[in-house]
């Protein structure tokens, strides 16, 4: 019955003429039909929308993680960094930061993002890809969160740019899957950074923050950069380069976390 509703929803709004905001709360097929509108008048396809959205159902396990997340960098900084950064995890970065060594030479070179800094962010999201990227459809994610309205209006643009990723052929509908916010890919970016700040750095016409390693971490020093990162100069506390990783993560814990796993992986 509620695919055939949403699907009945679907025929209504595409119908319809210019698309609305769609509003937060209330019958969830409903505003899940308002976005598949405001998604195909910002240019996504019909097919694309349809496959996405019809049948999608909200999560109530999204929303319980969501009202939790307050929670997550109250700890000290000693506290939090105890339980992220150890010998494992700065042996590990300091082999991959050899395995990797022309790959990030070129993207130093490119973006003016020191190394140590990407790595850092690599191991601390995602365990250098190896950890738990999360198991969630996106779509299915980010429509959940949408439809609250608690912060319906960031989520609306989420979803919005999780469809443009399907759209533009980076990811198919069946890969886009992430964590309970709807972040994707090993350094674990929200879709509207990834259509924002993605680069394809291996060559292959797409952007896969997933499974490659050099879209990963170029992808990344374009979101530093592109927030006024530079390279060369101090990132603790207190300067502009830990002011632009702000737009990586805006807790300041997890920022100054950042800069002493980069200072280990050097031998600081």
């Amino acid at each position: 019955m509620l695919r055939y509703a949403l699907a009945a929803t679907f025929t209504v709004c595409l119908a319809g003429g210019s698309a609305q905001a769609a509003r937060c709360g209330g019958d969830f097929n409903g505003f899940v039909g308002s976005m598949a509108q405001e998604a195909q008048a910002a240019g996504v396809s019909a097919s694309v929308t349809y496959a996405a959205l019809n049948g999608v159902t909200p999560d109530g396990a999204v929303l319980a993680f969501d009202r939790r997340q307050r929670y997550t960098f109250n700890k000290s900084f000693e506290q939090y960094v105890s339980t992220r950064v150890g010998p494992g995890r700065i042996n590990g970065g300091r082999a991959l930061l050899q395995r990797h060594a022309a790959l990030l030479s070129r993207i130093e070179q490119q973006f003016g993002v020191p190394r140590t800094i990407l790595v850092a962010i690599w191991g601390l999201e995602s365990d250098f890809g190896k950890g738990d990227t999360g198991k969630l459809p996106v779509i299915r994610t980010l429509a959940t969160l949408a439809h609250d309205c608690r912060r319906t209006d960031l989520f609306q643009g989420e979803l919005l740019a999780a469809l443009k990723i399907v759209q533009r052929g980076d990811l198919p509908l069946r890969d886009l899957i992430g964590a309970y916010a709807g972040e994707i890919g090993q350094t674990q970016f929200l879709p509207s950074s990834y259509i924002k700040y993605g680069v394809d750095f291996d060559g292959d016409s797409h952007v896969d923050l997933r499974h490659s390693i050099p879209d990963v971490l170029a992808s990344t020093a374009n979101l530093l950069k592109t927030s006024g990162f530079k390279m060369g100069q101090p990132y603790g506390e207190g300067t502009p380069n830990f002011e632009a990783m702000r737009e990586w993560n805006r807790a300041v814990v997890y920022r100054k976390t950042i800069g002493y796993f980069a200072d280990r992986l050097m031998g600081q």
